[in-house]
């Protein structure tokens, strides 16, 4: 993946935000992500119709939100992207509309003359497909600000799995409540149960601009709370890679 950046502003619908105590785990619905990132094979007008026009409707007809962004930036010579995002409220339900999706009539017969034509001639080489599910402190998404314009996803993988299991509870017991302190907006955190980057966490935070992200950001890293956090012992080597993508939302998307 590259960093890329990302400027537009469309509107967004979510669910109210979480409360910032953790509740007990055993109390918890959380919701169920699934995040894929499709590599075009050219323009990416067909696919992005037959998100906005098909699928996307098929899932709102069942109740799912649905996002999708691309890159910003994207650099020359690089395929272009789009990220989509699927919000389920428990994994009954995604399991539910995963096995309904492809008996729904409606979706069948809008969506057949997409596939006939793009069967001989991709629209996209592959998507990868990262499905997580909630932490504890944010189990259900956060919707982000009318004025946000830019959104950004990072994936942190780790070691192996017993820090991944220690850098998801970073974030729940420390790092989100510094993010929430310096103006990095959190729309959602997700534990990868599977995805091709493993062991692994994703989150998606929003911002004004590229300039208040930039602000928040540097606020972050010098808050003495973070400073005295990154040097505990119990968080040591929890992280070694840290990916992040700035997105533009399509004007389809609801997120």
């Amino acid at each position: 993946m590259k960093v890329a950046g990302a400027l537009a502003a469309t509107p967004a619908f979510a669910l109210a935000p979480a409360a910032l105590t953790p509740a007990t785990p055993a109390a918890l619905k959380k919701e169920i992500y699934e995040w894929r990132i499709y590599t075009l094979s050219g323009e990416g007008a067909p696919l992005d119709s037959f998100f906005g026009k098909v699928l996307f409707p098929a899932y709102h007809r069942k109740n799912i939100l649905t996002g999708a962004f691309k890159p910003y930036h994207p650099k020359d010579g690089e395929k272009d992207q789009r990220h989509v995002l699927f919000i389920y409220p428990d994994i009954a339900t995604f399991h539910k509309v995963k096995q309904e999706l492809w008996s729904d009539k409606i979706f069948r017969d809008a969506a057949q003359p997409y596939f006939d034509a793009t069967a001989p001639a991709p629209v996209y080489s592959h998507f990868e497909t990262y499905l997580s599910e909630a932490f504890d402190r944010i189990p259900v998404h956060r919707k982000p600000g009318n004025e946000r314009t830019l959104l950004e996803i990072r994936i942190y993988q780790s070691p192996n799995e017993e820090a991944n299991q220690r850098k998801v509870k970073m974030f729940n017991a420390d790092e989100i409540a510094v993010f929430d302190q310096v103006g990095i907006h959190s729309v959602l955190y997700g534990k990868i149960w599977a995805g091709p980057l493993m062991p692994a966490l994703m989150y998606l935070t929003w911002y004004k601009n590229e300039d208040t992200r930039n602000a928040a950001w540097k606020q972050f890293v010098e808050h003495p709370d973070w400073i005295r956090i990154k040097s505990l012992p119990e968080y040591a080597y929890t992280a070694t890679n840290n990916q992040s993508i700035f997105l533009l939302p399509m004007s389809y998307s609801e997120i």
